[in-house]
């Protein structure tokens, strides 16, 4: 029997409607059938995210030590096994993927050591660093010299389709704004994207690779990036969610500084795209009903933008 957490009922629910109860309904059958498919038994008790029940597992076969992920077919979900496929050839920082279900987006992953997250990690920098070594190997990977196609046509989505998504969006974000500080940082997010969004890049990217999405591997060799959202675009729009984490003002610029030197990214492109990532959160806000940018994001806007010289170039 497959306990479902109320948790992920609750998320499923709130964030998919129908869709999401007739997933969670459908787990028990979901997880019987792979277990079986997969020659699989339970090891352990249930995990689970926003999206997605996983369950630890040994393989019948040669008794390694996996987990079953179920998760939606979702435009953010569709892409992952691509890239871990993508990763795992250029034997890149991130889990291994083992088996994967297109139909139903089931996959059987490496099992790493859950007791050993980044997020536990109590040097900031040093995690920062960690974030930077593994976004270096991660964004190396170019999907259309790997696959032969990028964006959507190796099962991906491209970053230019996304600026023109939230530049589409960015006047309607500044009408909702009620402070003036405010809708000008917006307005000037917008102006760096538009300086960028005609070269939107050719890399890989996780999306969100903050700290609670490393892991360590259960063989001590080192950390793992877990749960991409994957992305074809400029490794400068990987930055924020380190920026964001274990959110400290005073270390915006030394934690942008530290992660453009390993990435070897050009600043004021890294900025541009930061900034960019702080409209589209901005969008999201917006369009839950919120009338102030979250107060960390502001900060590291204008952090950010204060950086590099004018027009984004740095």
């Amino acid at each position: 029997m497959i306990d479902i957490p109320d948790a992920l009922i609750a998320t499923q629910s709130a964030y998919n409607g129908e869709a999401g109860r007739a997933f969670v309904a459908a787990l028990p059958g979901r997880a019987a059938e792979f277990l079986e498919r997969w020659g699989l038994r339970r090891d352990g008790a249930a995990m689970y995210g926003v999206c997605a029940l996983v369950l630890p597992v040994v393989r019948e076969a040669d008794g390694r030590r996996a987990v079953l992920k179920l998760q939606p077919v979702d435009p953010e979900t569709a892409g992952e096994p691509v890239a871990l496929r993508l990763w795992g050839a250029a034997g890149a920082g991130a889990v291994r993927l083992l088996e994967h279900d297109p139909e139903t987006g089931s996959m059987l992953l490496e099992r790493l050591d859950g007791h050993r997250a980044l997020a536990g990690e109590p040097d900031a920098d040093r995690a920062v660093r960690v974030i930077a070594g593994l976004l270096a190997e991660l964004t190396a990977v170019r999907p259309g010299a790997v696959a032969g196609a990028t964006g959507s046509g190796a099962g991906l989505r491209g970053l230019g389709e996304a600026a023109a998504r939230m530049l589409a969006a960015a006047p309607d974000v500044v009408a909702a704004l009620v402070d003036e500080e405010e809708r000008a940082l917006v307005r000037d997010c917008a102006a760096a994207v538009r300086e960028v969004a005609g070269e939107p890049g050719d890399r890989l990217l996780h999306w969100d690779l903050h700290f609670g999405n490393v892991l360590a591997r259960g063989d001590g060799a080192g950390w793992v990036a877990i749960d991409p959202k994957p992305l074809v675009g400029d490794p400068g729009f990987e930055l924020l969610p380190a920026l964001v984490d274990r959110f400290d003002a005073g270390a915006v610029g030394k934690r942008f500084d530290a992660m453009t030197g390993v990435l070897g990214l050009d600043r004021g492109r890294a900025a541009a795209w930061t900034l960019g990532r702080v409209l589209q959160n901005a969008c999201w806000s917006a369009e839950g009903g919120a009338r102030r940018l979250a107060p960390e994001q502001a900060e590291i806007a204008r952090v950010v933008r204060g950086s590099v010289s004018p027009m984004g170039r740095g």
